[in-house]
């Protein structure tokens, strides 16, 4: 059985740009430590988070931060698994 194209028919109507979404360009901040870490802010998650700043939970659907280590010993793989999600505050006002 065939599958149907996922691509824009040329008789429809383009998408708005959604600018929204380079909001979560990454970009490096200094972090915990002095430590180089690379920030993306994300619109909501679908699971519950612990934000390691305040030790509060983040609940699904709100906007936070992901910040992981650029500067891991085991290299940026294991920063990368080693990301810890943030409040947007929390991140901002450095409560590390």
């Amino acid at each position: 059985m065939a599958r149907r194209s996922s691509k824009r028919p040329y008789s429809a109507a383009h998408r708005p740009l959604d600018l929204g979404r380079l909001s979560s360009v990454p970009r490096t901040q200094t972090g915990p430590g002095g430590a180089d870490f690379t920030v993306r802010r994300l619109r909501g998650g679908a699971k519950t988070y612990t934000c390691p700043g305040c030790n509060r939970s983040i609940p699904p659907g709100t906007p936070h931060v992901v910040a992981w280590s650029n500067e891991s010993l085991f290299g940026a793989d294991r920063g990368l698994k080693d990301r810890r999600h943030w409040h947007t505050s929390c991140w901002e006002r450095r409560l590390w």
